[in-house]
């Protein structure tokens, strides 16, 4: 009896592991013995927990691997709009396409209009002990209006190493004050003042590039030297597209009129051809 049971308890043992052998692919991410995943799953919030989206923002998820070179996308999604955050999601993945000894994230980005949402850390998931669920948090990134701002205002810091000339003259209905900023002998900047007496005056600062009108931000006044009403700020890039296009007025931010910045770049292209020594 004993010489017939040790024999069929060694094939049932050698038939036991013969089955559970499997290769990494064929492995559920979160090990063996245990239900397959089947999705990624978490919330997506802002870092700047006051900061709101816009109805028509759109948000991208995507399960990459990025062990592969390129980088795989397994599983993506799109969501929009998104609607109020935080934002709970699910992306769902084929987990026949999971490598056990590759490394998986969850990449997001989120657009509304001209704002770029990013994620500044990286959120591995699935394998390597990594967890199926994430809480992903994302920031704004500065809008190309923002950046130009920036570069601007860099340049308005320079302007008391530049040489300056300046100037007045008196007409019937007007004043006008100016100076202009040159370094090696071109013009990168001109403040231009202007009184129309009973009717308002402006304060207008120009900043060129290439001889070009590169931003402009105009301030609009019942009387020279009193708190503005109103403050437009135009801006282009190399190939003359409007980036900057905003209007300040009764403590709301609204987009200028392409007819407005038209004007805008127009009289300082009537400047700088004014003050220019070239031409």
């Amino acid at each position: 009896m004993r010489t017939i049971a040790l024999p069929l308890l060694a094939a049932a043992l050698f038939a036991a592991g013969c089955s559970s052998s499997q290769s990494p692919q064929d492995q559920a991410p979160n090990g063996a013995g245990q239900a397959a995943i089947t999705a990624v799953t978490g919330t997506v919030t802002l870092r700047d927990a006051g900061a709101k989206v816009s109805p028509q923002a759109r948000l991208e998820l995507a399960l990459v691997d990025v062990s592969q070179k390129p980088i795989r996308t397994v599983a993506s999604k799109t969501i929009e709009p998104v609607g109020s955050l935080p934002l709970s999601f699910k992306l769902d993945f084929n987990p026949a396409e999971i490598v056990a000894t590759d490394l998986y994230v969850l990449q997001a980005e989120m657009v509304d209009g001209e704002r770029h949402y990013t994620t500044p850390l990286q959120y591995p998931v699935l394998t390597k002990g990594q967890p199926a669920q994430v809480a992903v948090q994302m920031v704004a990134e500065a809008t190309p209006a923002e950046k130009m701002l920036d570069a601007y205002k860099q340049v308005k810091n320079r302007l008391g190493g530049m040489k300056i000339e300046q100037g007045t003259a008196l007409g019937d209905t007007e004043s006008h004050a100016w100076q202009v900023f040159r370094e090696k002998g071109e013009v990168v900047f001109i403040r231009q003042r202007v009184d129309y007496f009973d009717k308002g005056a402006t304060s207008t600062d120009i900043a060129y590039q290439d001889g070009k009108p590169w931003v402009v931000i105009q301030q609009k006044m019942a009387h020279q030297g009193e708190k503005p009403s109103a403050i437009d700020r135009a801006g282009w890039d190399d190939q003359g597209a409007l980036v900057l296009k905003e209007r300040v007025e009764g403590g709301k931010t609204t987009e200028l009129p392409e007819a407005a910045a038209k004007a805008l770049y127009d009289d300082a292209a009537a400047l700088f051809n004014r003050f220019d020594k070239k031409k």
